[in-house]
């Protein structure tokens, strides 16, 4: 092998001088330590940046959501202004305009508030959470377990 040499016998490294272990044998229980914690390092920096993308892409998704029904949320309310008077003028030939004006009114709030209600259920039911970062995670929890067995 290019970087062993032979010294009274023993193969040794050439850059470390100490004794090579041998070729057929497995790999030391400290290796395999080694090995295994810096294959969980790996992982677990994988699984952040998972976690960050998965987030990252939600959130992205629901400020899309939230600008439209704010946009729409705004057409819609100077449509509705429009609305609102040509309703109050049409009923104030009916009853006083005050009364029209109160009626008009009330009807608004409370198409407002189921609307409110409406909105809110949907945002309440979109989770940030990064589901398949946590079950990977949990996967990879069972794994580390089993190779520490």
């Amino acid at each position: 092998m290019p970087g062993e040499r032979i010294r009274n016998g023993d193969p040794t490294d050439r850059n470390l001088e100490r004794p090579l272990p041998p070729r057929d044998s497995e790999p030391t229980l400290g290796a395999l330590f080694t090995s295994l914690t810096d294959d969980l390092t790996t992982l677990v920096r994988k699984e952040i940046d998972l976690a960050r993308t998965e987030t990252t892409e939600k959130v992205t998704r629901a400020s899309r959501s939230v600008v439209m029904m704010v946009a729409g949320g705004m057409v819609a309310y100077t449509g509705l202004i429009a609305l609102v008077i040509a309703i109050i003028v049409a009923l104030s030939r009916l009853m006083p305009l005050w009364l029209s004006a109160l009626i008009v009114g009330i009807v608004v709030i409370v198409i407002g508030a189921i609307l409110i209600a409406s909105g809110r259920s949907s945002l309440a039911q979109m989770t940030v959470v990064p589901e398949k970062t946590v079950e990977t995670m949990k996967d990879n929890t069972e794994w580390a377990k089993e190779q520490v067995k």
